[in-house]
């Protein structure tokens, strides 16, 4: 059983930037793959980004990409999703969730077993 907490959102202006961390505890981290996704109102929930369980492979969604950066460090047992650039329409409540092993499947939300609770970032205008 793993348990994943997001901080680091919040109030920011278009053009600002935000650090976004994801601290695990239980289970064993550095097994897991961990994803960030995204879900603003009306909305179907977007993937963001993924790290493999040894930082080793990335990738990002299309929306995002050269914008945000996520890194981790398995010592503190924490990702970290570097937001920059940011735009209105980022404004979501981002979400990190964690897929045993990972998968060539990381876009799709049902391949992930353990989801944080949120962290809402908005972007003003």
């Amino acid at each position: 059983q793993v348990q994943l907490v997001e901080s680091g959102g919040g109030l920011v202006q278009a053009g600002g930037s935000l650090r976004l961390s994801c601290v695990a505890s239980g289970g064993t981290f550095s097994l897991y793959g961990i994803g960030w996704f995204r879900q603003a109102p009306g909305n179907e929930r977007e993937f963001v980004a993924v790290i493999s369980w040894n930082g080793g492979i990335t990738a990002y969604g299309d929306s995002v990409k050269g914008r945000f950066t996520v890194s981790r460090d398995n010592s503190k047992k924490t990702v970290y999703l570097q937001m920059n650039s940011l735009k209105p329409e980022d404004t979501a409540v981002y979400y990190c969730a964690a897929d045993l092993y990972g998968s060539y499947r990381y876009r799709e939300s049902g391949m992930y077993d353990y989801w944080g609770q949120g962290t809402q970032v908005t972007v003003s205008s």
